[in-house]
C-alpha cells in the first residue's frame, strides 16, 4: 500500500515555479502536471484538449476556466493511483473549487518573489514556443544564442514578460490569486517561502515535503497501480 500525495505550486510569471516543480518531481516521485506544458502539447498534436483550447489562445483570450476545469480534471483522472503536482492550476477560485469537489490535496507551495526579482528574471528570459523551454540569459543560457538547445529553433521573449507589462501581469495574478491562497490558508495546508534566488529556498520546500510524506494519514493510502 503506498500513500497518495497530491500538491500544487503557485506563483507569479518569473518566480520559478517549473524549476522548483521539476526538482519536486525528480526528488519525491510526483508525476508533474504543469497546465501550460499540458496544452502546448495538446496544441502540437491536435488532441481534442488542444483544440479547445486554441480557439481561445489564437484570439489572445484566457481559456476560460470552464474548459480548462474539464480539460484539467480529465488529465487527472488519467493519474488515477498517482501522486502527483499541480503547476498551473488552479489559477482562479472556481478552479480551485471544482478540483476540491473531486480531491484532496495534502500541500499547496506558494512562492513570493520580490518585483524587482520577478523583472531581472523575465527580462533576460527567452522561450522556445512550440515546447515551453525557458532559458534565462543569466544563469541558464541556451548553448547557441537565440537558439533552443534541443530543436535549434529560434527563441522568443513574450511581450507579456517585457517591463512595461510586467507589472500588469503581477496586478492581475495577485488579483486572482489571492481568494485561492485564501482557500488553501483556511484548509490549513498552503505554504508561502518567501526569496530572491531558487536554490536558497528549495533546501525549505525540500525539508517540508519530506516531512508531509512522512506523515501522512493512513486514510490517503491506496494501492497503485
Amino acid at each position: 500500500m503506498a500513500k497518495l500525495f497530491r500538491a500544487a505550486i503557485m506563483g507569479p510569471p518569473g518566480s520559478g515555479k517549473g524549476t522548483i516543480s521539476k526538482r519536486i518531481a525528480q526528488s519525491f516521485g510526483l508525476q508533474y502536471l504543469s497546465s501550460g506544458n499540458y496544452l502546448r502539447e495538446g496544441i502540437a498534436d491536435n488532441t481534442e484538449a488542444g483544440v479547445m483550447a486554441k480557439t481561445y489562445i489564437e484570439r489572445g483570450m484566457l481559456v476560460p476556466d470552464h474548459v480548462m476545469t474539464r480539460l484539467m480534471l480529465s488529465k487527472l483522472e488519467q493519474l488515477s493511483g498517482h501522486s502527483w503536482l499541480l503547476d498551473g492550476f488552479p489559477r482562479t477560485l472556481a478552479q480551485a473549487l471544482a478540483l476540491n469537489n473531486l480531491y484532496q490535496l495534502d500541500l499547496v507551495i506558494s512562492l513570493n518573489i520580490p518585483y524587482e526579482t520577478l523583472k531581472e528574471r523575465l527580462i533576460d528570459r527567452w522561450i522556445h514556443p512550440s515546447s515551453g523551454r525557458v532559458y534565462n540569459m543569466g544563469f541558464n543560457p541556451p548553448r547557441v544564442q537565440g537558439k533552443d538547445d534541443v530543436t535549434g529553433d529560434p527563441l522568443i521573449q513574450h511581450d507579456d514578460d517585457k517591463p512595461e507589462a510586467l507589472m500588469a501581469r503581477l496586478r492581475h495574478y495577485k488579483e486572482v490569486a489571492k481568494p485561492v491562497i485564501d482557500l488553501y490558508k483556511s484548509q490549513g495546508i498552503l505554504h508561502s517561502f518567501s526569496g530572491t534566488e531558487t536554490d536558497r529556498i528549495w533546501p525549505y520546500i525540500n525539508s517540508l515535503l519530506t516531512t508531509k510524506m512522512q506523515t501522512l494519514p493512513a486514510d490517503t493510502c491506496q494501492q497503485t497501480p
